[in-house]
């Protein structure tokens, strides 16, 4: 439950960056008017979990390898690592005919720091579930 709780909030969160930005989109995306909804959120489920996978795997090598550029930038550094998360994301989506797509390392950044803001938002409502 936990996971396809985390896979719709982070698909809640491109949905937002892709409604909020001009540079990051996908077929039948918010632009578009989200034309037949049950087809469009398949692509951006894919996408979230394309995103999750990629952040589960590299980001945590990446961020190890970085700890130095990480310090001397007081944190900053990992927006860049998260840019280039959402960045491998859309090439990925690319490869594999989703057509996701984020426009340059700016418009990864700021959709990046959507994605972090919607998700932070959408785990304080829905809270973390109790364990026993």
């Amino acid at each position: 439950m936990r996971i396809i709780l985390r896979l719709l909030t982070t698909a809640l969160g491109l949905g937002a960056a892709a409604w909020l930005l001009d540079g990051i989109a996908f077929p039948g995306g918010p632009r578009q008017g989200w034309a037949e909804i049950e087809h469009d959120l398949v692509p951006l489920v894919l996408v979230s979990a394309i995103l999750g996978l990629i952040t589960s795997l590299v980001k945590p090598i990446l961020t190890i390898l970085s700890i130095p550029l990480i310090i001397v930038t007081l944190g900053l550094f990992l927006l860049v690592i998260n840019a280039a998360m959402l960045m491998l994301t859309g090439a990925l989506a690319d490869a594999l005919d989703i057509r996701f797509r984020v426009d340059g390392f700016w418009t990864a950044v700021g959709g990046s720091i959507i994605i972090t803001i919607v998700t932070w938002i959408v785990d304080g409502f829905v809270g973390e579930p109790e364990r026993d």
